[in-house]
């Protein structure tokens, strides 16, 4: 299955994309760099502290896990990665833009241009075609040859024959392809992945862990899956665990599954293995 070329400012089927990404700036400076971020919601007398003080540098390329049970704050802090919620306290830089500072619209135009999103339930419209439904950020971001590109993101994730079709007319894997084609069309500069494989059958989990594997390997694309998955975590090169709204730890995975090649096992044994590797491995005084 042959990929789009994202690095290039032309497409595999020579077509000049315009340069909405950054892929060729200095890679020396985190794509996301974080700094003492709290976010805390206020419940008539109560104050809830969701976050408490997380700081993470994401360098350009990497391919990260964000792991943590429900309630651990992972979702708070996928919204804030994605420009759709602002901290409490604290800093965030994506692409060495300070978030904080930004007015509405600009954030509107950093959520179209930098980050792309792929989301668990797929979010793709009832009544819309596949090359519609990946053409809709480019309409947005009033960008050029739309249709052309559009259609090369779907042919870079095995759709090509199914551009005209609707998404009743797609198996989940299917409509989750279209939603990384979608993710991918206006050449961000991360993909913010929430549960991708969540809603899929075991063999289209597969097939979509391969397209990501394949886009970080290939590509180079910073890739974030936040996830609740310890098997999913395994096929990522780097595991951030969260509890109670703090980084508990955060370790590389020093062989990474491939997808496609290793068989899943038991919840309890996946479990282990990712503890095994992300957090005992660490210095102790990361889990005080």
């Amino acid at each position: 299955m042959g990929l789009l070329n994202l690095k290039s400012r032309q497409t595999t089927n020579g077509l000049y994309a315009e340069g909405n990404g950054t892929h060729a700036e200095s890679e020396e400076r985190p794509v996301i760099s974080i700094r003492d971020i709290t976010k805390s919601y206020v419940m008539g007398t109560e104050t809830l502290q969701v976050l408490k003080g997380i700081s993470l540098d994401i360098q350009r390329g990497e391919f990260v896990s964000i792991m943590g049970p429900s309630g651990s704050g992972k979702s708070t802090l996928m919204n804030i990665l994605g420009a759709l919620d602002q901290p409490t306290s604290g800093e965030y830089f994506l692409d060495g833009q300070d978030i904080a500072r930004l007015s509405p619209a600009a954030l509107a135009q950093i959520r179209n241009r930098k980050i792309g999103f792929v989301f668990q339930n797929f979010n793709l419209l009832k009544r819309t075609s596949a090359l519609r439904q990946v053409e809709l950020p480019l309409i947005y971001a009033n960008a050029r040859d739309r249709r052309a590109r559009a259609k090369a993101a779907l042919t870079s994730v095995g759709l090509e024959q199914r551009l005209d079709h609707l998404p009743s007319e797609l198996s989940g894997g299917q409509q989750q392809r279209v939603a990384i084609a979608r993710a991918l069309v206006t050449n961000p500069s991360i993909i913010l992945a929430d549960e991708p494989t969540g809603n899929l059958d075991s063999r289209s989990g597969t097939e979509v862990m391969q397209i990501f594997q394949r886009l970080n390997q290939e590509q180079g694309i910073t890739t974030i899956f936040v996830t609740h998955d310890p098997w999913i975590a395994r096929h990522t090169k780097r595991v951030v665990l969260i509890r109670d709204g703090r980084i508990v730890a955060d370790q590389p995975v020093t062989r990474p599954l491939i997808a496609g090649q290793d068989q899943r096992p038991s919840e309890a044994q996946e479990l282990q293995a990712v503890l095994n590797e992300a957090y005992f491995n660490g210095k102790a005084e990361e889990y005080t």
